[in-house]
């Protein structure tokens, strides 16, 4: 509801899914009935899904058993395990077998589709619009007015999060108690930790870190308190997916906490390490990053591989050529070198976004429909 509210989204419909103690049975044949009777309500020409999640999967198949199309925006993330993470991986593989349009945020997810048997004509590389939501929260982001938060950044501040259902148990057992020696180790640097309302992450994750002076445990942070937070951080400790491709706008480096990545882009650039769940292995990966300047220097700049701000526009006119009422925007290069450019900027590259032709042609299709 939070994030509705930041970006003026007010919703038509609620599936009121949520349930105490939800299985993924439960979500997926929750997602599936709410959204098949939306379909036969609204009777839309396609369907729009998002991501990998449950929902996102469950969400498709509707449109599948529907007959309408759908369209996969966040396409072709891969890590090559079944199983890693969980259930992500087969809900996109799954996704990917549903969907008629592939809205890929790189060229590499695009090259995961074309392995996949993807035609191409139906893949458009636009950039993740994760990272225009960044943008333009950090836009008009000042400092958090957020009581948990308050005086954390007046030291140096490791930003923690942790969730991912493959690290439940000991793996983030061992999370936790690198944090804590880390913490002893480093007693005049912060470390940051949103915890995760998942009684599966707090019950092992917070008990060793409970009461440590420089550890500020918080509860979830709303999107424009965490774009703080990676702002005014030194350094990222996540399994996030989302989060290995927006801190590297801020020039953060990411070490994560997995063993694979569906994001390798940010790895290859060198902003982001994969440094798994072994306790030492993270302790002795925080620690050279702190004391040693160089290594800090070579992942703290400010290249970001997964968007420039205008993956929205370009998911706009592939749809709207993928019903012929325009012809296919240029893609996403991956040139985005600093994604926090002035609005003036944006703008430009905007225009560059459909050749003059085309933009004309979907103005007078626009026109014909209208009038």
């Amino acid at each position: 509801d939070q994030v509705n509210e930041l970006f003026g989204v007010v919703p038509d419909f609620d599936l009121n899914i949520i349930t105490q103690a939800q299985t993924l049975e439960t979500i997926t044949s929750r997602v599936l009935a709410g959204v098949s009777a939306v379909i036969d309500s609204e009777r839309p020409d396609a369907l729009v899904v998002q991501g990998d999640t449950t929902t996102c999967f469950a969400a498709g198949l509707a449109a599948f058993y529907r007959k309408i199309p759908l369209i996969h925006l966040e396409a072709g993330l891969r890590t090559g395990n079944r199983d890693n993470p969980f259930p992500e991986e087969l809900n996109r593989r799954l996704t990917a077998q549903l969907a008629m349009l592939h809205l890929a945020p790189t060229s590499t997810a695009k090259a995961n589709l074309l392995k996949d048997g993807i035609a191409e004509n139906d893949i458009v590389v636009t950039g993740n619009t994760v990272i225009d939501a960044l943008l333009h929260v950090s836009g008009r982001n000042s400092a958090s007015d957020n009581p948990e938060l308050e005086g954390i950044f007046d030291k140096p501040t490791i930003l923690v999060t942790a969730h991912r259902r493959e690290s439940w148990g000991e793996p983030m057992a061992q999370t936790a108690r690198a944090i804590a020696r880390l913490a002893a180790r480093f007693p005049n640097i912060n470390f940051l930790l949103p915890a995760h309302l998942n009684p599966a992450v707090r019950d092992v994750l917070l008990p060793p870190l409970v009461g440590l002076e420089n550890v500020r445990i918080t509860e979830p942070l709303d999107y424009r308190d965490f774009v703080s937070a990676m702002r005014d951080c030194m350094l990222v400790l996540t399994d996030s997916g989302g989060v290995q491709e927006e801190a590297p706008t801020f020039g953060k480096p990411v070490l994560v906490l997995r063993d694979t990545t569906e994001r390798p882009e940010a790895v290859t650039a060198g902003t982001a390490r994969l440094i798994g769940t072994d306790e030492d292995r993270i302790v002795d990966a925080v620690v050279e990053l702190l004391l040693d300047a160089g290594a800090y220097r070579k992942m703290a700049h400010s290249v970001n591989p997964y968007g420039d701000g205008l993956a929205a526009q370009r998911s706009v006119h592939a749809i709207e050529h993928f019903f012929g009422l325009g012809e296919r925007p240029l893609e996403f290069d991956g040139m985005a070198s600093n994604a926090l450019q002035p609005a003036a900027i944006q703008s430009r590259l905007a225009a560059r976004l459909v050749p003059a032709a085309a933009a004309a042609a979907r103005a007078r299709t626009l026109d014909r429909l209208v009038n």
